[in-house]
């Protein structure tokens, strides 16, 4: 008997959707997703768990390896806090891995670089975003390549001749 509430997982086709980018990372299909999406592996703070999210990339300086991208749900959502407890971690960029070091712009940069940036259009479907969304809720994070970066090819400016 249907008793009219949604399934806990929430419903198959939403399910399929959060899955699917992962899965397209984790299969070597990253450039599918058009150089917008970052697969962060961290670290839980509490429980010294792995975890993997998948993030919007809001901007990309691909000479200097740093990548802005902001938590839709503030500075609460756990991914955040946990790159705040561990800064030191690697992500993945299209098919290529790179240990990064997570920024935490003060708020006179974050309202700054945010003035710029426009969320995700899927950010207007989160209640959360909704009340840190402003500028001065917005919890940006800049991941910057560690030392020996190099830049992937087919991004940024080609060299000439």
């Amino acid at each position: 008997m249907n008793s009219g509430h949604p399934r806990p997982g929430g419903s198959p086709p939403r399910h399929l959707a959060e899955r699917l980018p992962p899965f397209l990372f984790r299969v070597g299909l990253a450039p599918v997703l058009g150089g917008r999406l970052l697969l962060l592996h961290h670290t839980g703070r509490v429980t010294g768990r792995y975890y993997r999210t998948v993030l919007a990339v809001l901007d990309f300086d691909a000479p200097e390896g740093r990548w802005t991208v902001a938590a839709a749900g503030g500075d609460q959502a756990d991914w955040y806090r946990n790159l705040r407890t561990h800064p030191k971690t690697v992500i993945q960029y299209g098919n290529h891995h790179h240990t990064v070091n997570a920024r935490f712009p003060d708020a006179a940069e974050s309202e700054a670089a945010g003035a710029g940036l426009t969320p995700p259009a899927a950010w207007r479907h989160c209640p959360r975003s909704r009340a840190r969304s402003g500028p001065g809720g917005l919890a940006l994070v800049v991941l910057e390549a560690a030392v020996g970066y190099r830049r992937p090819r087919g991004l940024g400016p080609r060299r000439t001749r």
